[in-house]
């Protein structure tokens, strides 16, 4: 979600009323998803190098987290919406952090729909901590190690157990790089940059990229032609 600080720049407004702005902007946006019956949502809120940020941001930041989780627990709930984290949450400010625990776990019988914060989140921190998981594992005897380790063993350590892999990365305000966010897991993702700075990036460029998402072909190394054979064969099998 990228570009508040910029939206705030080009109107002559705080970096802050930017953050604000992105934050209404979350709101309408996991209410476009559930009515385009997305059950997965997962928002890159706050990086692992974000820290390096003046420390008024940061405390702004953290505050304007703080709010959203307070106002939007009641919505969360009336959507039957669980919230889950990705990233290292215990680092943050202990009032956020307790507050996270709290509405995750109101909202953890859900199963429908699901919306993913990652809040000091860093890809390359989520594979270190997954290795260290692991590793507890195996020494503990948890989890028995029986030949070469398959991706499907490792994932299940890492922060998005049981969520999976996005199909489509979007990323907002015209930069061009993935910027360690789940490096891993979008492997096969389809990505989509907008040059539109995230507050303005409403319900309807939401709905633009979808569209965009279902008009591209995905392979996952296999050929287009390999790939049409399978639609084909599968479409004569439920006929």
């Amino acid at each position: 979600m990228d570009g508040n600080g910029r939206w705030a720049n080009r109107r002559g407004l705080p970096r802050n009323e930017g953050h604000r702005k992105g934050v209404e902007n979350v709101e309408k946006i996991v209410e476009k998803a559930g009515e385009l019956g997305i059950r997965y949502l997962t928002l890159y809120a706050f990086s692992a190098e974000n820290w390096k940020r003046p420390k008024a941001e940061v405390n702004a930041l953290m505050g304007l987290l703080e709010s959203f989780l307070k106002k939007q627990r009641k919505q969360l709930l009336k959507q039957k919406i669980r919230l889950h984290t990705i990233g290292r949450v215990e680092e943050l400010p202990t009032s956020v952090f307790k507050l996270l625990n709290k509405v995750k776990a109101d909202t953890s019988h859900f199963e429908d729909n699901h919306l993913i914060l990652a809040l000091n989140y860093g890809a390359r921190n989520e594979v270190l901590d997954a290795v260290e998981r692991y590793t507890a594992a195996i020494q503990s005897g948890t989890e028995l190690q029986e030949g070469e380790l398959q991706w499907e063993t490792f994932s299940n350590y890492l922060d998005t157990s049981g969520i999976p892999d996005p199909e489509i990365v979007i990323r907002t305000s015209g930069e061009q790089r993935i910027s360690n966010f789940l490096l891993m897991q979008s492997a096969y993702s389809e990505y989509l940059f907008s040059p539109v700075c995230w507050p303005d990036f409403g319900p309807d460029l939401l709905e633009e990229a979808l569209l965009e998402y279902r008009n591209r072909e995905r392979r996952f190394g296999k050929t287009g032609a390999q790939i049409e054979q399978e639609k084909l064969l599968s479409t004569k099998s439920s006929s």
